[in-house]
């Protein structure tokens, strides 16, 4: 659910391992909103970072987040918790994974569904253009038109 908190909790390294992103039921519905995303997001998400950019702390080639606030690209809590440590010390709640394109808000613990959430389907289609070389092939909620015959 989310929430209006501006802070990011305060977990542990342990304690945050154990929190895996529902790792208890192995299925994540993701968020249709997030209050979050008026004050986390860069007014210019058609310009980004392409997928293959490296950590901008360690160099680290893969498993990289983007920060959806201030562009920067840094990695995962998986390779040395770049991007973790940035939200918590920016208050920027909101990173597109480069491995699969989801999007997480640090805040809500969550993820968020970027293909229905207005604000963030620009970014998807612009991250899955860099990633993949084409648009993405199909958006939720929209049904193909069927020619009267």
């Amino acid at each position: 659910m989310a929430t209006s908190s501006s802070t990011l909790p305060e977990n542990g390294p342990e304690e945050e391992d154990e929190m895996m992103f529902g790792a208890e039921s192995g299925w994540v519905e993701p968020l249709t909103s997030c209050d979050h995303l008026a004050t986390s997001l860069s007014s210019d998400l058609a310009h980004i970072p392409t997928p293959d950019t490296p950590c901008n702390r360690c160099q680290n080639p893969s498993e990289n987040w983007l920060c959806l606030c201030c562009k920067e690209v840094l990695c995962s809590r998986f390779v040395n918790k770049h991007m973790l440590q940035h939200c918590r010390e920016t208050n920027h709640s909101v990173a597109l994974s480069y491995s699969d394109l989801s999007v997480w808000c640090f805040t809500c613990d969550a993820y968020l569904n970027a293909q229905v959430i207005m604000q963030l389907r620009p970014v998807y289609e612009t991250a899955y253009i860099l990633k993949f070389g084409e648009a993405p092939p199909f958006h939720i909620g929209e049904h193909p038109k069927v020619e009267d015959q």
